[in-house]
């Protein structure tokens, strides 16, 4: 290991595809501990503290450092691990890493995440004064402030406080140096890796409306404000960002993604991520992936063939509730009233009539709710 390169810690498998994360300026890559082991089912994920952070060593950044030397260690530790290509996500300094790379080194991201950050930080003099007061009489003042630039009133996360508390204060100065520097609002629209910007709804040092900003400027960028976050979003709103990050991190599931909303609907899919839990989430990306991204998206059977079989299989072993759900799915995939009833009919020969009888009830309400939405009056129910 060089001197120089950044102090790390790496969970998930080798083999997995590569992620790296980027610390906030005070803090350390704690700041991800209730969102990086999830991430690290998928991903071989790779924190990294920031020179003088996290106890990490800080000659690496000296007076007058900028972002790009930041992105150069970052490259450095990425060499150092066997690591070409890699999804990249960052929280505010971190997340100005990561703009740097998509800018300047395109080639080795496969996606960026922008995490309550910023394509410029205010102007020069509030950081360069910052970088004074900490060179002249250390953190203790800054970090006394740190729960109401980091936290809404009333959370805070005190190993976060004290990594701020505990940081070198040249080193801590000279990232202010970075941040003094940093403008890349004229680049943003150069960017073409796949980007998604998360806001802190309640940020006081990078409001939405600099994420706003930046997915404006973003050739396809998507934007995601967290309610109730403030500038640490992955501490104070941990499954929130969790979710934003598998969503985008899962570049094979995103068609998958289309097909369900396409298919189910949008109301039932955002029902679905809003109950979505750590629990949860791995089984949710299993059926974004696999049973819409592969298997509905197979152009050997159209969706209204699919719909056919789906209601079917879902007679035969009872599953009422999904059949409500595939009732009005066969309807987004053309199938009509009619078409509807003889898979029913069909499924009481070979599926039993108690079964098709259950079917057609659950069917017939699904169907009348939707023409009564639709503000037509419903047929007359059969005998």
């Amino acid at each position: 290991m060089t001197a120089n390169l950044l102090t790390h810690y790496t969970e998930g498998s080798p083999s997995a595809p590569p992620l790296l994360l980027g610390p906030s300026l005070g803090t350390s890559y704690a700041l991800w501990d209730k969102v990086a082991p999830e991430l690290s089912a998928g991903h071989r994920v790779v924190r990294w503290n920031l020179p003088g952070h996290g106890g990490a060593p800080a000659g690496a950044i000296g007076p007058g450092a900028t972002v790009a030397d930041l992105a150069a260690l970052v490259l450095e530790l990425a060499d150092s691990l066997g690591i070409g290509r890699f999804a990249y996500a960052g929280v505010s300094l971190g997340g100005a890493v990561g703009l740097h790379l998509a800018v300047h080194h395109p080639e080795r991201l496969t996606s960026l995440a922008v995490i309550c950050s910023s394509a410029h930080f205010n102007g020069s003099k509030p950081w360069e004064e910052r970088a004074e007061l900490v060179r002249r009489e250390g953190l203790g003042p800054v970090a006394a402030t740190a729960d109401s630039r980091w936290f809404t009133a009333g959370f805070t996360v005190p190993a976060l406080v004290q990594d701020h508390r505990d940081a070198d204060p040249e080193a801590y100065a000279a990232c202010c140096d970075a941040l003094a520097a940093f403008d890349l609002r004229d680049r943003l629209a150069s960017i073409t890796v796949p980007t998604l910007l998360i806001a802190g709804r309640e940020d006081p040092a990078t409001p939405p409306a600099h994420l706003r900003e930046i997915a404006d400027a973003v050739p396809g960028a998507a934007l995601v404000e967290i309610p109730g976050a403030s500038h640490l979003a992955p501490a104070q709103c941990p499954e929130a960002v969790l979710t934003a990050l598998r969503a985008h991190l899962s570049g094979d599931a995103g068609p998958g993604m289309r097909v369900r909303r396409q298919v189910l609907g949008d109301a039932h899919v955002d029902r679905a991520q809003a109950r979505q839990t750590p629990f949860t989430a791995r089984y949710q990306e299993f059926i974004s992936h696999y049973a819409w991204g592969e298997i509905w998206t197979d152009p050997t059977l159209s969706r209204r063939e699919r719909s056919l079989v789906t209601l079917t299989a879902l007679v035969a072993h009872g599953h009422l509730d999904e059949l409500a759900l595939h009732v009005r799915a066969a309807r987004r995939n053309g199938l009509t009233e009619d078409e509807i009833g003889a898979v029913l009919l069909q499924s009481a020969v070979y599926c039993g009539v108690p079964a098709a009888n259950s079917a057609f009830a659950v069917a017939q309400r699904v169907l009348a709710e939707d023409t009564e939405e639709a503000g037509n009056p419903p047929s007359s129910p059969p005998d």
